[in-house]
């Protein structure tokens, strides 16, 4: 009765066996299996009892006490087990055997020596562990005893014939291997029969059986170990030794792994290295770690892909989150990430990088921009806009061009992702400010450029009220490829203007181009010229084209169609010409600029007439701009932000700047003839003020100017000390006008001029 109450303890056990598939693993089967609770996977070895004999299930109760009492990095990681009348549950690590692991490497091309290097320095280092530490003997090592879990690296298991070198104490011995399953005979060294040697002779013999089956297969006979076979020439001597006739001879597994590690050895490279070093990185020091990282990226191409995304991303997780690593772990965690699924980099990356944004470190945030292509896809837009943008727009503000440079160039990744606040007022003001005022050619130039490829992202209204303005103010730009980049975005957002807007603001603009010092700006100039001309033409001759034309003018935002490509040049290649002019600007080190310092000298035209223009440039008037260094009190938009007003309708501001920038100063004593007041004393001369406005058009340079107060004949010395006694006549005059009109002082009154 109590019986039928009874409840099965496999039903209660924490961990469920999937029968889908199954390893033979000598007298254990081995099955997946995953926790109920998680689902996180496990091996699962299976013994049933009814179908082994008395001597295997000795053998199996022995293995699962060894399991548990034996812990090591090398040895196969016990988690749980189960033990009842039917059968026996071993759960470890998740693992597949190691003849299944080099027959599905072999189907894609093999094994690499690098990895089976590390998989033998693992192996023998669990079996060094036995011997000097334990005082074991594994006496059953061989292909069917290792194993490998997710990272690719080699453990041992097969523990069902480890015994004390000198013997059970209890009096209880375990069969060896070949009574159980006669064909291990030839696994069995030839002095098996006196025992002679040390201890661990049977075991490196086992070793170098193994050595021989990972690369040539399985052995058939025991004389074919004299065969090498496929055994790297590096490790041949070594293996020798393993295999000697002589049991004396044969190393013990520390001296073996010694001899390997030597320089020149197959088990001295980069990923033994990097592996040793990541086993204990904990115990490094910052400096170390810090050149580990840095030299573990350009490794990182080599090594396994399993091994990096279950070992290597891990360490570099924590080396971020726990050990201050800082950006010098970006180079290989962006690199490891290339091998993980979406929903893993979602899962393992994407918070690591939310986190690294906030971080104040300029190496950490340059390098986080540089590289943001190749995550930018894994993020949604609620971090984007909550999380990253805050942090990323402080960039703009940056005392460092290359940071500013940089900060620009990620808005093209960023704006599809960005909301409307975002994107259509706080980006557009960090534009306008670095447009006007960056003191950095370049980054003006790639200001235009970002803006010209994200205007596809923008509202209708924020086009028309900023694109306009902002490629006008670039048309005006020191910097030739600034100017160069202004036509080109007016020409790759053709689409967003309107007819009246093109007749009345952008040609105006362009036409003042044609006659720029630099002849490829004057080139676009007239390409775009034509382009928009082209449509004018169209809707002359057919005005029930023109709602077609402009059918882009009040469009939504979408995604960025043909203008994708235009001016790649610009964002591409200014950050080489950016980092240069920076460089070779004097007063700069390092990245951070000069206070000073622009690139007038470097980047702006040079102030030129048409009388003495360079050969193959066509002159300026003497209204030419002023130099950079004059850029934020020029008399363009000064307050951060775009505005259709500045222009004025129809005409260029260009007019106004020359008309402003057209003054000449005079000799003393000189006045133009229009400063005077004509009256009717003119008309005795025989001219009236009528008659001047008609024929002033008329004079040449030099009979645009007279002299005047009958001064002809004077030096320039004598005009200026005449000038100075009669200005200082009227001074006392005046002073002696105010004191008769104040009158006498009286007694103790105070004087308060």
């Amino acid at each position: 009765m109590w019986s039928f109450f009874a409840r099965d303890p496999v039903k209660d056990f924490a961990y469920e066996v999937l029968p889908d598939t199954q390893e033979k693993s000598g007298i254990w089967t081995l099955h997946r299996g995953k926790r109920k609770t998680n689902g996180e996977p496990v091996s699962v070895f299976v013994y049933e009892v009814a179908q082994g004999t008395e001597l295997q299930t000795q053998l199996a109760k022995a293995a699962f006490k060894r399991m548990k009492t034996l812990r090591h990095p090398n040895i196969l990681a016990y988690v749980d087990g189960l033990e009842t009348e039917k059968s026996l549950y071993l759960v470890t690590e998740q693992v597949t055997p190691l003849a299944v692991h080099l027959k599905a490497q072999a189907e894609k091309g093999g094994s690499g020596e690098l990895e089976v290097s590390w998989g033998l320095h693992q192996i023998v280092k669990a079996v060094s562990f036995l011997v000097n530490d334990c005082h074991l003997l594994h006496n059953n090592l061989g292909v069917w005893s290792v194993f490998v879990d997710r990272a690719g690296e080699w453990k041992l298991g097969g523990l069902d014939h480890v015994a004390p070198e000198q013997g059970d104490p209890s009096g209880i011995s375990l069969p060896a291997p070949k009574a159980v399953y006669p064909d291990m005979e030839k696994y069995d060294p030839p002095e098996m029969s006196n025992s002679s040697g040390e201890k661990w002779a049977g075991e490196v013999w086992r070793l170098g059986c193994l050595i021989w089956e990972v690369f040539n297969g399985p052995l058939p006979r025991t004389s074919s170990l004299r065969s090498l076979g496929k055994v790297p020439k590096g490790l041949v001597p070594h293996y020798c030794e393993l295999v000697g006739a002589n049991p004396r001879a044969r190393p013990n597994p520390a001296r073996f792994l010694q001899n390997c590690r030597a320089p020149g050895g197959f088990l001295s490279n980069s990923f033994v290295e990097s592996n040793l070093f990541l086993e204990e990185i904990q115990i490094k020091e910052p400096a170390e770690k810090q050149q580990f990282f840095q030299d573990l990226s350009d490794n990182l191409d080599s090594f396994p892909e399993d091994f990096c995304k279950h070992k290597v991303l891990p360490q570099l997780l924590t080396a971020f989150e726990f050990g201050n690593a800082g950006a010098v772990v970006l180079t290989p965690l962006f690199k490891v990430g290339k091998f993980l699924s979406a929903e893993e980099y979602q899962q393992k990356i994407i918070p690591v990088i939310v986190k690294m944004f906030s971080s104040t470190d300029r190496a950490m945030r340059i390098r986080l921009l540089q590289q943001m292509e190749q995550f930018i896809q894994y993020l949604n837009e609620a971090a984007v806009n909550s999380q990253i943008f805050p942090h990323v727009v402080h960039g703009f503000t940056d005392t460092n061009p290359a940071i500013r440079e940089q900060t620009v160039k990620s808005m093209l990744l960023l704006a599809p992702k960005l909301n409307e606040a975002n994107l259509n007022q706080e980006l557009m003001r960090h534009f306008a400010r670095l447009q006007a005022r960056d003191e950095q050619g370049p980054i003006r130039c790639n200001t235009t450029v970002c803006l010209g490829k994200i205007a596809s992202y923008l509202n209708a209204g924020t086009r028309q009220r900023v694109l306009i303005s902002a490629f006008s103010r670039a048309t005006k730009d020191p910097f030739p490829a600034s100017r160069s980049a202004g036509v080109l975005g007016f020409a790759a957002t053709h689409n967003y203007y309107s007819i009246t807007e093109i007749a009345a603001r952008i040609l105006p603009t362009l036409c003042a181009i044609t006659v720029d010092p630099d002849k490829s700006v004057r080139d676009q100039a007239f390409k775009a010229i034509k382009s928009f001309l082209s449509k004018l033409e169209t809707v002359s001759e057919d005005p029930t084209k023109l709602a077609d034309v402009e059918k882009d003018v009040g469009s939504c935002a979408q995604p960025a169609g043909a203008s994708s490509s235009w001016a790649g040049w610009a964002v591409t290649g200014m950050s080489s010409l950016t980092s240069k002019l920076i460089r070779n600007a004097p007063g700069t080190e390092g990245l951070a600029p000069a206070e000073g310092t622009g690139l007038a000298s470097d980047t702006s035209p040079t102030i030129a007439t048409n009388e003495a223009a360079a050969p193959g440039t066509m002159g300026r008037s003497t209204a030419v701009k002023k130099q950079s260094s004059d850029w934020s009190s020029s008399g363009w938009d000064a307050d951060d932000s775009w505005s259709n007003e500045k222009e004025g309708q129809g005409q260029s501001s260009d007019t106004d700047m020359t008309l402003t920038n057209t003054s000449v100063q005079l000799p003393d004593g000189v006045r133009l003839a229009s400063d005077y007041n004509w009256d009717s004393s003119s008309a005795a001369k025989g001219t009236g003020q009528n008659d001047l406005a008609e024929t002033t058009g008329d004079w040449g340079a030099e009979e645009s100017w007279e002299s005047v107060d009958g001064n002809q004949g004077l030096s320039k010395t004598e005009l200026s000390k005449k000038k100075r006694d009669e200005r200082r006549k009227e001074l006392e005059a005046k002073r002696a006008e105010r004191k008769a009109a104040k009158g006498p002082l009286k007694l103790g009154a105070r004087k308060l001029d």
